[in-house]
């Protein structure tokens, strides 16, 4: 790994950390939203979900070649298959990959296994985790390395009236664990920059950025370099309390 992240720690975390996620659905678009992240001061770059489907593993080997002092996370939301979907991905060049907290406890101990072996962050998504709590502890039991608690564009798109957020649990996962933890899923820029704050030092800005409707993976129109700058400048500046 050229920028070692898979021992990162809370104790490390004195600062927010940014992480871009590259929700596209082809190289080229990935390309240029990476260069805008880049220039604005990101410090990783997450290969999304939709852009590891669309290009697979080679997504990860144009982005290393043109960001090679950049960590480059992997949404691969493993489900089965752990090591061997881990291992093609880091030996494309990802710094970490990331598994389902509703895989089989075995599937996240092959994930571990294999970020162990070849040096990669193991993210571990509670994505539709009965008691998120429980599952962030779980999740670290088994090995993982960071908890990525997570609420679904689906879930919150079907559920408008509860007002949805990772936020409301965030407090009680960041206690009950040791590893660094992430939030997702409909925070606004706002929100997403209170994360650090309250323990989640590693703030993501992803699908809004880039998602139009539920089939369009576009980069939006607007003054995106200037938002983006002043919201990672904002996240910069904001100290982790431990």
């Amino acid at each position: 790994m050229t920028n070692s992240i898979r021992g990162l720690t809370r104790s490390r975390l004195t600062h927010g950390l940014v992480q871009i996620s590259l929700d596209l659905k082809n190289i080229d678009d990935a390309l240029r939203m990476a260069a805008i992240a880049a220039d604005a001061g990101a410090d990783w770059l997450e290969i999304g979900t939709p852009l590891a489907m669309a290009e697979g593993a080679n997504a990860v080997r144009v982005l290393r070649a043109e960001y090679p002092d950049h960590p480059l996370i992997a949404d691969l939301k493993i489900m089965d298959g752990g090591y061997g979907e881990a291992k093609m991905y880091a030996e494309a060049g990802a710094d970490a990959v990331v598994v389902m907290g509703r895989a089989h406890d075995a599937t996240i101990e092959r994930v571990c296994d294999a970020g162990r072996d070849f040096g990669v962050l193991v993210m571990g998504d509670d994505i539709a985790a009965p008691d998120r709590i429980e599952e962030a502890r779980r999740l670290e039991r088994l090995g993982v390395g960071m908890v990525l608690h997570h609420i679904g564009h689906d879930h919150r798109s079907a559920h408008r009236e509860l007002k949805l957020s990772p936020l409301t649990d965030l407090p009680g996962i960041v206690a009950a664990t040791t590893v660094p933890v992430q939030a997702v899923g409909g925070l606004s820029i706002e929100q997403a920059i209170s994360c650090p704050a309250i323990g989640a030092g590693v703030v993501v800005f992803g699908a809004p950025l880039a998602v139009d409707d539920e089939t369009s993976f576009t980069i939006p129109e607007g003054d995106l370099p200037s938002i983006l700058r002043d919201a990672i400048a904002r996240v910069h500046e904001s100290a982790v309390k431990q």
